[in-house]
């Protein structure tokens, strides 16, 4: 299959209600536009400096989500033009954010990245630290809209565990989704997506099952 073949097949995958965001970090502008003239406009970059070469080579109107870790230097890089950014995994960086977002006159939407993994090598509050940064520091961040939560399941073939880990994030989600008005809940990448929708998942990150890598 070709690129466009290999995106319409795992777009036929995707329930109705589901965004699917297509991973295009490391590809190069020539394969984003392929996908993009299929009508498709959500991308998703983790490194802030790929992101800015592409932007401006590809159209406007693109809505460009941030899915990686974003360290707080590269975030004013961001501010002015980014869509979501899926990747607030601490306090400190949620307030740099805000601060960005106000010289730019902006609300910049968001999700909090919630750790439910076994691995390190992940970011994200704990379920804990989430829920007291909504109630207690959220609040006096005006520029920043939490609209839901993001988490990464461990990269293991125990399908159970993976299960348990987007079940614990599906239900702290489902606690407390009408208080702080949640629209997505953000779980699952090409290994795993459809585990992540049967848990509840509204949005996927789906990169190397298009591209092929």
């Amino acid at each position: 299959m070709n690129l466009t073949e290999r995106f319409f097949s795992v777009q036929h995958t995707i329930p109705e209600g589901v965004e699917l965001v297509v991973v295009s970090k490391m590809h190069p502008v020539e394969e984003i536009k392929t996908i993009y003239d299929t009508g498709h406009r959500i991308f998703g970059e983790n490194k802030v400096m790929e992101l800015m070469d592409k932007k401006d080579l590809l159209p406007s109107d693109i809505q460009w989500y941030l899915i990686g870790h974003l360290q707080t230097n590269k975030v004013k890089y961001v501010a002015p033009f980014v869509h979501l950014i899926q990747s607030v995994d601490s306090p400190r960086l949620a307030a740099e954010i805000d601060k960005q977002a106000k010289k730019c006159n902006r609300v910049i939407d968001c999700l909090l990245e919630v750790y439910i993994a076994s691995e390190e090598t992940k970011f994200g509050f704990s379920m804990d630290e989430a829920e007291d940064f909504l109630n207690n520091q959220l609040p006096g961040l005006p520029n920043i809209r939490i609209t839901g939560l993001m988490g990464m399941a461990t990269n293991t073939g125990n399908k159970e565990q993976v299960k348990r880990e987007f079940k614990s994030l599906a239900e702290f989600y489902k606690k407390h989704e009408k208080t702080f008005d949640f629209k997505y809940l953000s779980m699952g990448m090409t290994s795993d997506y459809q585990q992540a929708i049967e848990e509840g998942s509204n949005m996927v990150r789906i990169g190397s099952a298009i591209f092929n890598e």
